[in-house]
Parts: structure tokens; sequence; C-alpha cells
């Protein structure tokens, strides 16, 4: 025999819940005979003894109007709904539940020989904390509907630091109607959540995970959904900008979120799509300086990448479970997001940028995909390392302070440059990289963060310049990002909180033209490269973006919102680079 559980996942009205929960939900262990024939038959005639006790002292409700009350959902915080007796573990308890919690106390041995030390000792759950309600029973193997009925159960999402972490409490109770009732009044209070979606587009990168996203998917986040009554349709896509596509042409009024399952690529992709679809809705002009909209639904994130820093960074942790209960409590999260524009024309949205050794390393790992990607991404930061080259820039940024005095960014909205040449401050020089990122970026390589001076949703970026310096000099600070030391503490690196960020690479005809990756035998120090293609490098969230000019990055306060929390450091042990 198995325990089954019972939900209503298509039921509409909250009072027809109970006679539609038929089907669904097969959970626990299976429950198997023991002992001899007579031991067997024993616990069945105690069983039904025990079940003639208990339906004949069924709990009942607090008033006679209980249902009316209900209805018209007059009832004080503190006040009692509904109460009856529920046996809770091994013992007998009276549980209470209000509009807010439930309550069960034990219910005190009548015998006076009773242990002195057993107290009277009152635990609760808060129902805010509670995801999920279920019918329990017991059925045989194969039998799809019917069966012994159990009691009930809820379902808890508990926090452990910056774990969530599912946890059910059963209450049992073998009268029909009493946990009609109870499950009825339940359903109805947790149906009044709001943000909780029940609706989900969900897009599996099917490669990510070393090939098993779609797998994790199935086995950590399916059934949790499930057991919240999500619907969720699922896409596995087959292509790069497959769920771009789908995004810019669906109906997004029949879901009430969307979920990626994947790495920084493929939450980059989604999250570019949303803001994309948000801005064609609007009748935005992607073609000018504009001031774009808000995404119209919240972005679910379940990690499946080798990094996953904006999963780390919302959640604070790298961990499918955590992110999909965030997903089924409806936490939001407002971040910022960066706009990247070339030539007055939106590229894309994004979170992080990397100019020069970040860009070149991701450009010579893509030469080389038909190498497995743990290997082609060491290959690719040992040979850049080895041929570290500065780039020759103008860089200029807005801080936060001087965009703050600027008042006509609030005004020209739809078009021309939106800021004075006054507001922006010029750096000219060598750098060996350039670091623009809106959210901390936080993975396990970096505990602390690619950008620990900067927020989700401080209004800001981080701008990190890594000047021209020795190549050890350089590989001391990428050391350091796997510890707790202060990875920009270098004379070499200037870092600010800015507004927006204009770079333009040396144009092309000022570079030499007998410089090339290969070439080992030019000074490293002094003489800068590009690719031979004319175009510059971009890393834009694990993406590779070749800009053929200057690159305009504007930062864009909590224009999109993220199912999760701000967590400001990761809780996983941080984990060193094997590369250097």
């Amino acid at each position: 025999m198995d325990v089954m559980y019972e939900c209503p996942c298509k039921s509409i009205n909250v009072l027809n819940a109970w006679s539609e929960s038929q089907e669904e939900l097969r959970e626990t262990q299976p429950v198997s005979p023991r002992g001899t024939r007579k031991r067997v038959k024993a616990k069945k005639k105690k069983r039904k003894q025990q079940n003639e006790k208990r339906s004949v002292s069924a709990p009942q409700l607090c008033t006679d109007d209980a249902d009316k009350c209900r209805t018209e959902k007059k009832y004080r915080p503190d006040e009692p709904i509904v109460r009856g007796i529920f046996q809770i573990g091994k013992k007998s308890h009276d549980v209470v539940l209000t509009e807010t919690r439930v309550t069960w106390t034990p219910i005190q041995p009548e015998t006076p020989t009773a242990d002195r030390d057993v107290k009277k000792q009152e635990e609760y759950v808060e129902l805010k904390d509670v995801f999920a309600v279920k019918v329990k029973r017991r059925r045989s193997a194969g039998q799809q509907t019917g069966g012994t009925l159990l009691g009930i159960t809820l379902f808890q999402c508990k926090k452990k630091g910056l774990k969530l972490k599912e946890h059910a409490i059963h209450l049992n109770n073998l009268s029909a109607d009493h946990c009609e009732i109870w499950f009825k009044s339940l359903k109805e209070i947790l149906s009044g959540f709001k943000n909780r979606p029940k609706s989900l587009k969900v897009f599996v990168n099917p490669i990510s995970h070393k090939k098993e996203a779609y797998q994790l998917y199935l086995d950590e986040v399916a059934p949790l959904f499930k057991l919240a009554d999500i619907e969720a349709d699922v896409t596995i896509t087959k292509r790069k900008g497959h769920a771009l596509s789908i995004l810019k042409d669906c109906s997004l009024e029949d879901y009430e979120g969307v979920v990626c399952v994947g790495g920084d690529g493929s939450v980059a992709e989604v999250a570019h799509g949303l803001l994309l679809r948000a801005q064609m809705d609007a009748g935005r002009d992607t073609d000018s300086i504009f001031t774009p909209v808000q995404a119209a639904l919240p972005l679910g994130i379940i990690p499946a990448g080798s990094t996953d820093v904006v999963a780390c960074s919302v959640h604070g942790i790298k961990r499918a479970v955590t992110a999909a209960l965030h997903i089924i409590m409806g936490h939001h999260q407002p971040v910022d997001v960066c706009s990247f524009s070339s030539m007055g024309r939106l590229l894309r949205f994004g979170f992080s940028a990397m100019f020069g050794f970040g860009g070149r390393t991701l450009a010579l790992a893509e030469r080389h995909r038909w190498m497995p990607p743990s290997q082609r991404r060491e290959f690719a930061l040992i040979k850049t390392l080895a041929n570290l080259k500065p780039e020759d820039c103008k860089l200029s940024f807005i801080t936060s302070r001087g965009a703050e005095d600027q008042t006509k960014a609030e005004q020209n909205r739809d078009g021309g440059d939106i800021w004075e040449d006054g507001s922006w401050q010029t750096r000219r020089g060598l750098f060996l990289n350039i670091s623009i990122m809106a959210i901390p970026c936080l993975c396990s390589m970096a505990p602390r963060g690619l950008a620990p001076n900067t927020r989700l949703n401080n209004g800001s970026m981080a701008l990190i310049a890594v000047g021209n310096t020795s190549r050890s000099e350089f590989i001391k600070h990428l050391k350091r990002y796997s510890s707790t030391k202060n990875q920009l503490g270098f004379s070499f690196i200037e870092t600010h909180t800015v507004k927006a960020v204009k770079l333009r690479p040396r144009s092309q005809g000022s570079w030499a033209d007998d410089v090339s990756e290969e070439n080992e035998e030019c000074d490293s120090k002094t003489v800068p490269i590009i690719s031979s293609e004319g175009t510059y490098p971009w890393n834009i969230d694990g993406d590779l973006l070749e800009v053929p000019s200057e690159l305009l990055i504007r930062v864009h306060p909590q224009l999109l919102t993220l199912f999760g929390a701000d967590m400001e450091e990761a809780e996983e042990a941080p984990v060193k680079c094997s590369c250097i």
C-alpha cells in the first residue's frame, strides 16, 4: 500500500475543491504489513476502535455560522476559524486555525500518574510559509482513486540560512467531514496570498548542467510545482535565440511568470526577451536612446550552469530547490538592468559586461567550441593570460553624484543624448580589463562577488577599470576573487559607482597591422590588440557580443523583477579555480 496525496489542481471554486480532489500526487514511502496474521488482525481491530472513537469526538467548528463568516471574511487575524483534534506524530493535539497560522498543543494524559516532565507546549506554523495543503489517503498498489482517508498534510517552506526546503506537517484524522472543513478553510486562505504564480512559462536549456538540466528540472523542480498546483508550460530550447523568438511572439497574458532553467547565458537571453517584448508592447523605438519600460512578468531562475552568477546574486546560493521555492512562494526582488547601445541602436539588455581580458578570453573560448566546456574555458584563460595585452581606450562615465545633478535625464525620454557633455568624466590609456556590473555577480569562485561594491537594486553600476600592469600583478588580482581579501585593493585598479559608461577603443587604423593574438614577440605591456575582423569582443553575461564602435552602457533601476531575495554573500564555500 502507498500513502497518497490528492490535490485539486483544476478546481475553480475553493468550496468544491474537496469533491474534485480525487487524483494527483503520489508521495512518501510505501506502508508494508508486518508480523503474523494475529498481530495484523489485532492492529486492524485497534485501528477500527480508534477510528470510531475519533469519529465520535470529531472536532467541531468554532461557531455555527463559520461557513457564513468565512465567506464574508470577517475574521480577526487571531480569531479561531475552526478547531479540532488531530494526531500529529504519535500524540493527539488540539489544533486551531486562524487567518494567519495553524497552532497545535499536545493534549495532556488524563491519568494522574502521568510523567510530570510532560509540559503543555504550543507549536504553530505561519500560513504565509505554507504553500500547499493535500488530502492524505492510503491506497493499494495500482489503485488510482479512493482509499482510506488518513487526514490532511500541510507543506511548509522552511528557511535554514540561505537554503529553502520543503517540510510536511501531517494532521491525521479519519473523519471525512472534519477533514473536508479544514481542507476548504486552508485552501481559501492560501489562495488569498499575492504574487504566488499558478501558471508559468518554463524554458529549459538542455545542454546546461552537463546536458542534465532537463532531468534536474524533472527531479527537483517539477514535483514542487505540481505540489503547489502550478501549471508549467515547458519549452526545451533547440538553439540559441529560441527562447527570445518565443517571448517576442507568445501571449504573455496566459502566464504569471517566466522561468529559465540554465546558465547565465540562458538567463540573459530570457531576461532580454522579456524586456524587449515590454518595449515592443509599449511602442518604444529601440533605434534611439530611449527610457525602457519594466518587464510585464517576473523571471525565475533555476541554476543549471557552471557559474550561475545571476542566480547566486539573487538567491545567495546555487540550489535548484531553493530557487523553485522562491518562485512558489512568490518572493519578488526588483533588480537593476543595463542597456547596451551602439550608434544609437539598442543591442541588448543585460546585467554585466567585460571588455579587454574578459572579452578576449570568451572570444577565444568560442573559437574552440569543439572542446568540452570546462576544457575550453581553461584553455582560453591560460592562453589569454600567456598573451596578456592591454587595450587602448577612451573611457567615459557619469558617476552617481553627477547623474543626480543632471535633470535632463528624465525630461528627454525617447531620443537624443540624455546627458550633457559636462557630466562625463574621461580616462584615456591602456587597460587590461574593464568591467561594468549592475549586480554583485556572486559565484562559488567569487564569494564576495565580481563587483562587491554594488547591490541588486541600488540604481547604479560598478565600474572596475584594471590599468596596465605586469602579468604577475594581474594574476594576483584574479586570485583574490576566490578569497575574502579585497580583490580591488591594487594601485592599478580604479573603481567608480556610475550611472552610465561610454567606451571607445582606439580606431582600427591606429593599431599596428602586424599585431595578432599569436604574436608573442611583441611587448605585451605596451602593444594593444583587436580581433582580425575589426570588431571588439565584449563578454555580456557570458555571451560574446562583437561591437565595431563605441558602446554606451546605461543602468535602469528596478527594470526587471526576479523571483528571489536580496542576498549579499553566498553561503557556499569558495571553490578555487584550478586555472590560476
